[in-house]
């Protein structure tokens, strides 16, 4: 009888153990994702317009995508190097050349492809626009293709460029102790994994007696 009790428990430790790391493997994950992007996106800006990253995030700040992409969404963008292997329907992200909005980056869906004189051109418009842009996109003015969005992680990313520096000045502390904690807590779970082996051990031996 002893013996399925421990057998309950060790199941039961077990099962809390995987739910605990599986919580504090996400929520590091979710802190490293937010750093990156808030640095990632200042390297993008010191870098200037033709600067084309093979990953690159945006946050949408106006309503032209809705109700596909609402704002404070981000999109995930990934650098096409074969302009053929865009698509009408594909969302791209882009620096506009437009008169309206010239060198802004504008995020909008393909609804035509144009070749002429060996370029690429895109006729884009927003899902929430009545008309296409003015301009039609040239490839080498295309960032990217939209391949993933999330939903209202721009706030995040709001609040973070607004504490600025003294934010960062308590997130790297707090990594520091976080890894501190992650290495005693990896040495705490190889050891109760001993102690544990001793008892069951001993139960088993007791049993047998």
């Amino acid at each position: 009888m002893k013996k399925d009790n421990n057998g309950k428990k060790s199941v039961f430790r077990m099962i809390s153990d995987i739910i605990s790391w599986t919580i504090f493997a996400l929520l590091m994950l979710v802190a490293a994702f937010l750093i990156y992007y808030v640095i990632a996106t200042n390297i993008y800006a010191s870098k200037g317009e033709k600067f084309k990253p093979i990953i690159s995030l945006y946050t949408i700040i106006s309503g032209s995508m809705l109700p596909t992409i609402k704002v404070y969404d981000v999109v995930v963008n990934l650098r096409i190097d074969d302009p053929a292997k865009l698509k009408e329907g594909d969302v791209i992200t882009f620096i506009s050349q437009s008169k309206i909005n010239y060198g802004e980056t504008i995020t909008h869906r393909i609804n035509k492809i144009t070749y002429e004189n060996g370029t690429y051109y895109f006729t884009t418009k927003g899902d929430n626009n009545l008309v296409p842009d003015e301009s039609p996109v040239e490839y080498g003015n295309v960032i990217g293709k939209v391949i993933l969005k999330i939903p209202q992680l721009g706030q995040a990313q709001f609040f973070l460029l607004k504490q600025g520096s003294k934010l960062f000045l308590v997130l790297i502390p707090s990594f520091g102790i976080l890894i501190y904690d992650l290495l005693k807590m990896l040495n705490l779970f190889d050891t109760k994994k001993k102690v544990d082996k001793s008892l069951e051990e001993k139960d088993n031996k007791m049993s047998k007696e």
